[in-house]
Protein backbone atom coordinates (compact mmCIF):
# COMPACT_ATOMS: atom_id res chain seq x y z
CA UNK A 1 0.00 0.00 0.00
CA UNK A 2 1.12 3.43 -1.23
CA UNK A 3 1.38 6.22 1.61
CA UNK A 4 -1.26 8.05 0.45
CA UNK A 5 -3.34 5.09 -0.20
CA UNK A 6 -2.57 4.39 4.07
CA UNK A 7 -3.32 7.96 4.78
CA UNK A 8 -6.59 7.83 2.83
CA UNK A 9 -7.44 4.39 5.04
CA UNK A 10 -6.61 6.07 7.89
CA UNK A 11 -9.04 9.03 7.22
CA UNK A 12 -11.66 6.07 6.76
CA UNK A 13 -10.59 4.67 9.90
CA UNK A 14 -10.91 7.36 11.92
CA UNK A 15 -14.10 9.09 10.40
CA UNK A 16 -15.61 5.26 11.33
CA UNK A 17 -14.56 5.27 14.84
CA UNK A 18 -15.70 9.32 15.43
CA UNK A 19 -19.27 7.79 13.69
CA UNK A 20 -19.34 5.03 16.06
CA UNK A 21 -18.77 7.61 18.92
CA UNK A 22 -21.51 10.17 17.76
CA UNK A 23 -24.06 7.36 16.83
CA UNK A 24 -23.47 5.84 20.44
CA UNK A 25 -23.79 9.36 22.21
CA UNK A 26 -26.37 11.22 20.52
CA UNK A 27 -28.34 9.13 18.82
CA UNK A 28 -28.70 8.79 14.55
CA UNK A 29 -31.12 11.72 13.86
CA UNK A 30 -29.44 14.22 16.00
CA UNK A 31 -25.58 13.39 15.09
CA UNK A 32 -24.45 15.58 12.08
CA UNK A 33 -21.64 14.75 8.90
CA UNK A 34 -20.26 17.83 10.60
CA UNK A 35 -19.79 16.63 14.08
CA UNK A 36 -18.50 13.24 13.02
CA UNK A 37 -15.98 15.14 10.49
CA UNK A 38 -14.86 17.62 13.87
CA UNK A 39 -14.72 14.31 15.68
CA UNK A 40 -12.47 12.63 13.19
CA UNK A 41 -10.07 15.32 12.45
CA UNK A 42 -10.49 15.20 8.76
CA UNK A 43 -12.73 17.71 6.65
CA UNK A 44 -16.30 17.71 5.86
CA UNK A 45 -15.76 17.26 2.01
CA UNK A 46 -13.44 13.89 3.37
CA UNK A 47 -16.28 12.05 4.89
CA UNK A 48 -18.29 12.58 2.11
CA UNK A 49 -15.83 11.40 -0.61
CA UNK A 50 -15.71 7.84 1.68
CA UNK A 51 -19.40 8.13 2.34
CA UNK A 52 -22.28 9.70 0.05
CA UNK A 53 -24.64 9.74 3.24
CA UNK A 54 -25.07 9.34 6.88
CA UNK A 55 -27.17 6.47 5.95
CA UNK A 56 -24.31 4.23 3.55
CA UNK A 57 -21.90 5.31 6.79
CA UNK A 58 -24.11 3.75 9.38
CA UNK A 59 -25.06 1.21 7.66
CA UNK A 60 -21.26 0.75 7.02
CA UNK A 61 -20.45 0.23 11.05
CA UNK A 62 -23.33 -2.53 11.30
CA UNK A 63 -21.91 -4.43 8.28
CA UNK A 64 -18.32 -3.90 10.00
CA UNK A 65 -19.69 -5.41 13.34
CA UNK A 66 -21.15 -8.24 11.61
CA UNK A 67 -18.33 -9.40 9.39
CA UNK A 68 -16.19 -9.11 12.17
CA UNK A 69 -18.05 -11.68 14.31
CA UNK A 70 -18.01 -14.06 10.64
CA UNK A 71 -14.34 -13.16 9.78
CA UNK A 72 -13.13 -16.65 10.54
CA UNK A 73 -16.16 -18.76 9.50
CA UNK A 74 -16.52 -20.90 6.73
CA UNK A 75 -20.33 -20.50 6.45
CA UNK A 76 -20.46 -22.95 3.28
CA UNK A 77 -22.22 -25.94 3.60
CA UNK A 78 -20.19 -29.36 4.43
CA UNK A 79 -21.34 -32.75 3.38
CA UNK A 80 -19.35 -34.71 4.99
CA UNK A 81 -19.84 -33.00 8.67
CA UNK A 82 -22.48 -32.97 10.93
CA UNK A 83 -25.43 -30.78 10.76
CA UNK A 84 -24.89 -29.75 14.19
CA UNK A 85 -21.14 -29.11 14.22
CA UNK A 86 -22.01 -26.89 11.39
CA UNK A 87 -24.99 -25.24 12.95
CA UNK A 88 -23.07 -24.61 16.33
CA UNK A 89 -19.93 -22.76 14.58
CA UNK A 90 -23.09 -20.53 13.21
CA UNK A 91 -25.27 -19.74 15.87
CA UNK A 92 -21.73 -19.03 17.70
CA UNK A 93 -20.87 -16.54 15.21
CA UNK A 94 -24.07 -15.05 15.18
CA UNK A 95 -24.45 -14.99 19.40
CA UNK A 96 -21.07 -13.57 19.10
CA UNK A 97 -21.63 -10.41 17.47
CA UNK A 98 -25.32 -9.73 19.28
CA UNK A 99 -22.54 -10.01 22.46
CA UNK A 100 -20.63 -7.28 21.52
CA UNK A 101 -21.64 -4.00 23.23
CA UNK A 102 -21.14 -1.67 20.43
CA UNK A 103 -23.10 -3.48 18.14
CA UNK A 104 -26.41 -3.65 20.69
CA UNK A 105 -25.58 0.16 21.50
CA UNK A 106 -25.91 0.96 17.34
CA UNK A 107 -28.61 -1.55 16.95
CA UNK A 108 -30.40 0.75 19.64
CA UNK A 109 -29.27 3.61 17.48
CA UNK A 110 -30.90 2.01 14.07
CA UNK A 111 -34.04 1.13 16.10
CA UNK A 112 -34.35 4.59 17.44
CA UNK A 113 -34.24 5.86 13.83
CA UNK A 114 -36.32 3.64 11.97
CA UNK A 115 -39.71 4.49 13.97
CA UNK A 116 -40.19 7.57 12.32
CA UNK A 117 -38.88 6.56 8.85
CA UNK A 118 -40.70 3.38 7.24
CA UNK A 119 -38.29 4.40 4.35
CA UNK A 120 -35.17 3.73 6.55
CA UNK A 121 -36.12 1.31 8.03
CA UNK A 122 -36.52 -0.37 4.84
CA UNK A 123 -33.49 -0.03 4.16
CA UNK A 124 -31.44 -1.66 7.29
CA UNK A 125 -33.44 -4.25 7.53
CA UNK A 126 -32.94 -4.83 3.60
CA UNK A 127 -28.93 -4.60 4.55
CA UNK A 128 -28.78 -6.86 7.81
CA UNK A 129 -30.76 -9.21 5.38
CA UNK A 130 -28.48 -9.53 2.93
CA UNK A 131 -25.70 -9.40 5.89
CA UNK A 132 -27.69 -12.86 6.56
CA UNK A 133 -28.37 -14.48 3.52
CA UNK A 134 -24.84 -17.02 3.83
CA UNK A 135 -27.04 -18.98 6.52
CA UNK A 136 -29.87 -18.73 4.15
CA UNK A 137 -27.30 -20.46 1.71
CA UNK A 138 -26.21 -22.92 4.04
CA UNK A 139 -29.95 -24.44 4.80
CA UNK A 140 -30.22 -24.23 0.77
CA UNK A 141 -27.08 -26.39 0.47
CA UNK A 142 -28.13 -28.83 2.83
CA UNK A 143 -31.90 -29.28 1.63
CA UNK A 144 -30.69 -29.78 -1.68
CA UNK A 145 -28.07 -32.40 -0.26
CA UNK A 146 -31.50 -34.29 0.94
CA UNK A 147 -30.21 -33.74 4.80
CA UNK A 148 -32.73 -31.19 5.52
CA UNK A 149 -36.71 -31.41 4.56
CA UNK A 150 -37.55 -27.79 5.13
CA UNK A 151 -39.60 -26.70 2.01
CA UNK A 152 -38.82 -22.71 2.44
CA UNK A 153 -34.98 -22.40 3.86
CA UNK A 154 -35.14 -18.59 4.17
CA UNK A 155 -37.88 -18.96 6.67
CA UNK A 156 -35.89 -22.31 8.06
CA UNK A 157 -33.02 -19.59 8.70
CA UNK A 158 -34.50 -16.97 9.97
CA UNK A 159 -36.59 -19.58 12.36
CA UNK A 160 -33.49 -20.90 13.83
CA UNK A 161 -31.72 -17.25 13.88
CA UNK A 162 -34.81 -15.75 15.87
CA UNK A 163 -34.58 -18.25 18.67
CA UNK A 164 -31.28 -17.13 19.45
CA UNK A 165 -32.43 -13.10 18.94
CA UNK A 166 -35.39 -14.03 21.43
CA UNK A 167 -32.90 -14.58 24.54
CA UNK A 168 -29.94 -12.74 23.61
CA UNK A 169 -30.98 -9.81 21.43
CA UNK A 170 -34.28 -8.29 21.83
CA UNK A 171 -34.54 -8.55 25.85
CA UNK A 172 -31.08 -6.41 25.64
CA UNK A 173 -32.26 -3.40 23.27
CA UNK A 174 -35.72 -3.09 24.68
CA UNK A 175 -35.11 -4.05 28.19
CA UNK A 176 -32.04 -3.48 29.06
CA UNK A 177 -31.08 -6.84 29.99
CA UNK A 178 -27.60 -7.74 30.81
CA UNK A 179 -25.88 -10.22 27.47
CA UNK A 180 -25.57 -13.84 28.64
CA UNK A 181 -22.56 -15.31 30.48
CA UNK A 182 -21.04 -18.21 28.02
CA UNK A 183 -23.13 -21.15 29.92
CA UNK A 184 -26.49 -19.19 29.38
CA UNK A 185 -25.33 -18.41 25.48
CA UNK A 186 -24.10 -22.21 24.82
CA UNK A 187 -27.90 -23.43 26.18
CA UNK A 188 -29.74 -21.12 24.07
CA UNK A 189 -27.54 -22.29 20.90
CA UNK A 190 -27.87 -26.03 21.34
CA UNK A 191 -31.62 -25.55 22.36
CA UNK A 192 -32.28 -23.81 18.99
CA UNK A 193 -29.97 -26.53 17.41
CA UNK A 194 -32.40 -29.22 18.84
CA UNK A 195 -35.42 -27.51 17.55
CA UNK A 196 -34.30 -27.38 14.53
CA UNK A 197 -33.05 -30.52 14.36
CA UNK A 198 -36.46 -32.08 15.64
CA UNK A 199 -38.31 -30.34 12.90
CA UNK A 200 -36.33 -30.31 9.88
CA UNK A 201 -33.84 -33.34 10.17
CA UNK A 202 -34.17 -35.57 7.56
CA UNK A 203 -32.71 -38.46 9.10
CA UNK A 204 -34.79 -37.58 11.98
CA UNK A 205 -37.81 -37.13 10.62
CA UNK A 206 -37.29 -40.22 8.01
CA UNK A 207 -40.25 -43.27 8.78
CA UNK A 208 -38.24 -45.81 10.83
Amino acid sequence: MTAPQRLTQRKREAILAAAIAEFRVNGFEVTSMDRIAATAGVSKRTVYNHFPSKEELFAEILNQLWASSVAQLDVSYAGDRPLREQLRGLLEAKMKMMSDVNFLDLARVAIAATIHSPERAQDMVNRLSMREEGFTQWVRAAQEDGRLTCADPAFAAHQIQSLLKAFAFWPQITLGQPTLDAADQARVIESAIDMFLACYDADTRRPQ
